[in-house]
C-alpha cells in the first residue's frame, strides 16, 4: 500500500487494518492502530511502521485509546473470568445485578459481545444454556429434564429458545451433530474457530468475506448446529495458533475434520506440502497433483478453503508473484507472508523482540 492509501484509511475506524501497519505521529510521540478513534493527523505529522517494534525503536509510545500493543481482540481479564465461569456453569444466569457485583458495568459486557460475537451478553449465556440442554437430550435424557436441567423456569420457554436457535421443536433436533465455536485473539485480527467430534473444520478471521455462507454450509453438510461450548480440539488450536504467531510453532498438530470434494481436499492436502516461509503458484500447485489443466479449479478450491493458517493457502500466489484473492484479506495475506520469512531467517527472539 502506498502512503497516501494509509493516510486515507485513518478516521474511517475500518479494524481490516490494524495489525497490519501502524500510524505514528511525529507531533505527539504515539503511534496507534488506523482505526484509532482519536482525532486524525496532519498528513505532515505522519509517518508509517509496519511493526510495533518499529515504531518503539523509533521512540514512539503506544496510544492509550486504541492500545496497539495489545492483541487485537483481546479479551480483558474481567470478561474472560465471566466467561468461564459460565464454561463451568451453563446453567448460571448473569443478571445486570450480578454484573454490578464484580464491578462491571453491564453496557461495557453488552458492547463487548456485541462487537466480537455479534451478539448480547444475554444471547450468548441463552446459546450456552441451549448448548448444555442439547448435549443432554441428545445424551437419551427427556426434553423436560433438559429444559429444567439448564436453568429455564418453564418449558414453554425453553421451547420457544430452542426452536429460536434450531428452527426446530427439541424433539425433532436430537439427531443433529454439535459445531462447537471459539473467539479468540491475534496480532493481525480476532479468530473464530469451529470444531466438531473429529476436529477442527473451521478457522478463520472474524469479518472475512462469506463468512456466514461458510456456517451455512457447514451447518448443512454435517446436519449440525453452531454452538459456543467446550471442544478440546478448540483449546489445542488457540493454542498452537498462539504459538505460531509467538514464532514458536511452524506445523500443526491438532486434529481436523476436513469438509469438500474429493478433488478439493486432493488441493488442501498439496498445501499442507508448501513449506513454512515458502511460496507457491496455482500453476505449481497444478502441477503437485498432477493436473496441469486445473489451475482455476485448483485457484477455486483454495478459495473455498475454511482452515486458515493450518492448511496455508495464504502462501499461494500469481505466477507473476502478485497476491491474487484471499478470504481474510490481502493486507493479512503479505503480513503472514513477511512474518513467516522473516522468522524463518532469523532467530525468533530477534524477530519478535519488543
Amino acid at each position: 500500500m502506498t502512503f497516501e492509501e494509509k493516510y486515507k484509511i485513518l478516521g474511517t475506524k475500518n479494524t481490516q487494518y490494524d495489525g497490519i501497519f501502524f500510524t505514528a505521529v511525529k507531533s505527539t510521540g504515539i503511534f496507534c492502530h488506523p482505526s484509532c478513534r482519536a482525532r486524525v493527523p496532519l498528513i505532515k505529522n505522519v509517518i508509517f511502521y509496519d511493526t510495533i517494534q518499529a515504531a518503539l525503536e523509533n521512540g514512539y509510545r503506544p496510544c492509550k485509546i486504541c492500545k496497539p500493543v495489545e492483541k487485537i481482540g483481546q479479551t480483558p481479564e474481567n470478561i474472560k473470568r465471566i466467561i468461564s465461569e459460565l464454561l463451568q456453569n451453563p446453567h448460571e444466569k448473569i443478571s445486570d445485578e450480578d454484573l454490578k457485583a464484580k464491578n462491571i458495568e453491564p453496557h461495557t459486557i453488552r458492547r463487548w459481545f456485541k462487537k466480537n460475537y455479534q451478539m448480547t451478553f444475554h444471547s450468548f449465556q441463552r446459546m450456552l444454556r441451549i448448548n448444555y440442554a442439547f448435549n443432554h437430550i441428545r445424551d437419551g435424557k427427556s426434553v423436560t429434564h433438559a429444559a429444567f436441567e439448564c436453568g429455564y423456569a418453564s418449558l414453554s420457554g425453553f421451547n420457544e429458545s430452542y426452536r429460536s436457535i434450531f428452527g426446530e421443536s427439541a424433539g425433532k433436533s436430537k439427531n443433529k451433530s454439535l459445531i462447537n465455536v471459539l473467539r479468540f485473539s491475534s496480532p493481525i485480527g480476532s479468530i473464530i474457530a469451529c470444531a466438531t467430534e473429529k476436529g477442527v473444520c473451521f478457522l478463520g478471521f472474524v469479518g472475512q468475506k462469506r463468512l456466514e455462507a461458510q456456517f451455512s454450509a457447514l451447518q448443512k453438510h454435517l446436519n449440525a448446529i453452531i454452538l459456543p461450548g467446550k471442544n478440546p480440539h478448540l483449546s489445542q488450536v488457540k493454542q498452537e495458533i498462539n504459538e505460531y504467531f509467538a514464532g514458536e510453532r511452524k506445523d500443526f498438530s491438532v486434529a481436523l475434520d476436513i469438509i469438500g470434494t474429493d478433488f478439493r481436499k486432493q488441493v488442501w492436502q498439496s498445501l499442507l506440502q508448501i513449506p513454512y516461509g515458502k511460496t507457491v503458484s496455482y500453476k505449481a500447485q497444478a502441477l503437485a497433483i498432477n493436473n496441469i489443466k486445473a489451475v482455476r479449479a485448483v485457484a477455486s478450491a483454495n478459495g473455498a478453503n475454511k482452515i486458515s493458517l493450518i492448511i496455508p493457502c495464504h502462501r499461494v500466489i500469481g505466477s507473476n508473484g502478485s497476491l491474487t484473492g484471499y478470504a481474510g484479506g490481502l493486507q493479512k495475506k503479505q503480513w503472514l507472508l513477511n512474518f513467516e520469512k522473516e522468522n524463518s531467517n532469523q532467530p525468533v527472539q530477534q524477530v519478535l523482540n519488543l
